[in-house]
């Protein structure tokens, strides 16, 4: 039941409904009557947290009756944990979390997600040394300027080099079930550098590795890097560009470059509280759709406005200077060479708020792919844990009650479809993806197991 307090927004819209509705004219829908009214949501000091925070400065939130405290965790494990404990009634995850915890690759859970939080805003840094040793050799454009974007072939000789110096080559991603993990192994394997493989006995995901890669929180990534631990890695903004402004490395190339409007953060729940507490569940919906809304309105009118809330410390907390770099259309690798980059951020537009299906399983093929998922799945396995996990008919619903109050257009919602996109060839090598076919897909990619292929004693078995 819900409680008989409630915020002032709600009591004000109940009233102008009543009043409405006594006045003979049409009204607008009160709030869901949300069984849970108190929420505690969690998230990472990231820029693409933004419509949770966008949700509460604007009100969207007080307006389907939600009273939301929003608070920063440590990492991505503690904030998995403490969703799964309750102690967080939901949060900003990274789109691998809810399908790793529900297969159980790390903790075990049953996490869905019914909305996509953001397209793209990743990027991969390398050292000034690194970047150097990497730089002579690349080509330029008509303007004099290298070429984007930059594939990893030309780093391929300098870490053979580190490698017959006896200097292991590091890099560092910010969780193993993390789209900057498996961007960053895309991008590598893409240029025939072998980013290491899972195993049930060996979770370090460096088996047979010409990079190794390792976890390091998203915040803590320009000081490793500063400190020499290691020479590169792969995380969201600010912390690519704080790379530029602190004069410690290059980002060489944007997650846009390396799959085109790619997914990569969601709102996560757990399985049980969406089916306890389902009209609060639609209320967040309707207050972050609104959120993703505002943030990509009018051409991005609003950003410099997003900017200045996300600086705050209660949220991101880096330069707003730094945070406007990437959220306000353009980029800036070299010192110096920042370039339009219009869909860096996308929030909604593209339909970046709808979970597919495809996404889901394109995750789950980069498990596989890595040895995450040990053994061969059939087709119909990937398809029932997308479905599992993400939920585009609850998104539908709080879009349709969004529609029906006026606060959004039926056109600016995908009704039709079954859940997957069209063949997708928007990544660096040009392998075109199938979301209905995960294992033809495997098998077209060239680094990593595919088939019966799993992992024993270190070697890989099977064809």
């Amino acid at each position: 039941m819900a409680k008989t307090a409630f915020p002032l927004r709600r009591l004000l819209a109940s009233a102008a409904a009543a009043v409405a509705l006594t006045a003979g004219v049409s009204a607008f829908a009160a709030p869901l009557d949300v069984e849970k009214e108190q929420l505690k949501l969690g998230f990472i000091k990231l820029t693409d947290m933004a419509p949770l925070a966008v949700a509460v400065e604007k009100g969207f939130f007080e307006d389907e009756g939600l009273s939301v405290t929003l608070e920063p965790q440590a990492n991505w494990k503690v904030l998995l944990d403490r969703v799964i404990s309750g102690e967080l009634d939901g949060a900003h995850m990274l789109a691998g979390q809810p399908l790793g915890a529900t297969i159980g690759f790390g903790t075990k859970a049953h996490i869905v997600t019914a909305f996509s939080m953001d397209l793209n805003g990743n990027g991969i840094t390398l050292s000034n040394e690194v970047w150097q040793k990497m730089r002579a050799g690349l080509p330029k454009g008509p303007d004099g300027k290298i070429a984007h974007p930059i594939k990893a072939d030309a780093l391929k000789p300098v870490i053979a080099q580190y490698k017959a110096e006896g200097k292991p080559f590091t890099m560092g991603m910010v969780f193993p079930v993390s789209t900057h993990n498996y961007e960053l192994r895309y991008w590598l394997a893409a240029g025939g550098i072998n980013p290491g493989l899972y195993s049930p006995t060996d979770v370090s995901g460096q088996i047979g590795a010409d990079a190794l890669l390792s976890v390091t929180p998203p915040p803590q990534m320009p000081a490793t890097l500063e400190a020499g631990t290691i020479y590169g890695y792969s995380v969201g903004e600010p912390w690519n560009q704080q790379a530029v402004v602190k004069g410690i490395g290059v980002p060489v190339i944007t997650d846009t470059e390396i799959w085109k409007n790619n997914p990569e953060k969601v709102f996560g729940v757990t399985d049980d509280w969406a089916k306890k507490y389902p009209n609060t569940h639609l209320a967040v919906l309707k207050a972050l759709i609104r959120a993703a809304m505002w943030l990509d309105e009018n051409n991005n009118a609003n950003r410099a406005e997003a900017v200045k809330m996300l600086a705050k410390s209660d949220y991101v907390g880096a330069d707003a200077k730094v945070i406007a770099n990437s959220m306000t259309g353009t980029f800036e690798y070299e010192k110096g060479d920042k370039r339009d980059v219009p869909d860096f951020n996308v929030f909604f537009r593209y339909n970046a708020n709808y979970p597919f299906y495809s996404d889901a399983i394109w995750y789950l093929t980069q498990m596989r792919r890595w040895g995450q998922i040990a053994e061969a799945k059939p087709d119909s396995w990937y398809a029932k844990v997308a479905a599992d996990v993400y939920k585009p008919e609850l998104f539908l619903k709080a879009a349709r009650l969004l529609v029906e109050e006026g606060k959004a257009k039926e056109s600016d919602f995908l009704w039709t479809g079954d859940g997957y996109k069209p063949v997708d060839s928007g990544f660096i090598d040009g392998i075109p993806y199938d979301g209905h076919k995960p294992n033809d897909y495997l098998g077209t990619l060239p680094i990593g197991l595919k088939g019966d292929q799993k992992v024993e004693g270190g070697q890989v078995v099977g064809g």
